[in-house]
């Protein structure tokens, strides 16, 4: 049995009238940017999130880095990041002029410890940016503790959490403002590059609008210095037609990542995700972990098991940031976490065989 780590087939195939649909809807209307499907996909995912503003922006890159430039955030500021996740996080943060502060994550949830980020603040600390990594809500409750004395800006890596929610409320609404991608792989994922903001900020979302668009909400007034960054008329269709599924392909997921749970349990030197009774992920990876994480590997490749590596170089460690000039060990956590991690395929439409076949092939692995 061959079961792939991502296939993008089958949900393009389970949806295909409707995006059929919405493609010709956007080619006949003639409008293509900055239009009417573009103002009824922010509309009906800021209501799915829960908060009052959706601003669609070109990826989840740039929305991060919209936000942090809406805020005034830039040379000289200082925000604290996680030390492990995808750099794209760290890079929104150096675009705008400003320096990220690694913080290590739970060793448990793998997520940004609260506890570690009281210890970086500074004078300089102008936000904290927590990734909810896999599909794991952070402990934004925890952050906004720490944030709200000193007026710091929370602002959510939401790339992961698509639906997820935390003590009942929904990712993309924890923060002061939530960034999220619509990469093709995501719970939610566009055809091409896509990314949102959401807040309930009457302020920055206005301002959100302008920097998206040359800094411009009048054609040829510009009232910022702003980027070009808007999300196609045709993505936004594309997503309107998806967003309705989210819920159910999640749930899918849910009960796949219960299946692994079950299945592997009591597996000595493998180590499966933890969940806080608090949280309700979306499980947009399911990662487990292991010292033996490379032979497990090659064990699960060679029985048509597709995995990866999320992520094998923290991003302090890359030549990106060779400058800064840290070096291994100065964050052990996210650099065991780097040598140890493992992405098992699940989406919603993997089948309960397919994750029997990888339960089957990892319990394979370990008995030897």
């Amino acid at each position: 049995m061959q079961v792939p780590l991502l296939d993008l087939k089958p949900p393009t195939a389970e949806l295909r009238a409707g995006l059929d649909a919405a493609y010709r809807r956007v080619l006949d209307s003639g409008w293509f940017l900055l239009g009417r499907e573009l103002e009824a996909f922010e509309a009906e995912f800021a209501a799915s999130v829960g908060t009052r503003h959706g601003i669609g922006v070109a990826n989840g890159l740039e929305a991060l880095q919209l936000v942090l430039l809406a805020r005034g955030i830039g040379p000289g500021d200082e925000v604290i990041v996680p030390a492990n996740g995808y750099i794209a996080t760290w890079l929104a943060v150096s675009q705008v002029g400003a320096r990220p502060v690694p913080c290590e994550p739970d060793p448990r949830t793998y997520n940004l410890d609260p506890a570690r980020v009281a210890n970086l603040l500074t004078h300089r600390t102008r936000a904290i940016l927590p990734i909810h990594l896999y599909g794991l809500p952070a402990d934004t409750a925890a952050l906004h503790t720490l944030a709200a004395p000193r007026g710091l800006l929370v602002l959510e890596d939401a790339a992961q959490g698509h639906g997820a929610r935390l003590a009942g409320r929904t990712v993309g609404a924890l923060g002061h403002a939530a960034a999220f991608s619509f990469y093709p792989s995501k719970n939610l994922g566009a055809l091409a590059d896509a990314g949102a903001v959401t807040t309930d900020d009457d302020a920055l979302a206005e301002r959100l609008r302008h920097l998206r668009n040359y800094g411009s909400k009048v054609r040829y007034q510009h009232e910022f210095q702003g980027m070009n960054s808007r999300l196609s008329e045709l993505q936004a269709a594309f997503l309107r037609v998806k967003l309705p599924h989210l819920a159910e392909w999640n749930a899918r997921r849910v009960r796949l990542a219960a299946r692994y749970r079950e299945r592997l349990a009591g597996i000595p030197d493998l180590t499966l995700p933890w969940t806080p009774p608090n949280a309700q992920p979306v499980w947009h990876l399911f990662v487990v972990r292991t010292a033996r994480r490379d032979a497990l590997q090659r064990h699960l490749t060679t029985a048509g098991v597709g995995t990866q590596i999320h992520y094998p170089v923290p991003p302090h460690l890359t030549p990106a940031y060779a400058s800064a000039g840290w070096r291994p060990g100065d964050f052990p956590i996210a650099e065991q976490l780097a040598a140890e991690v493992l992405s098992l395929p699940i989406g919603p439409h993997h089948t309960e065989e397919q994750i029997d076949h990888v339960c089957a092939a990892v319990r394979e692995f370990f008995s030897r």
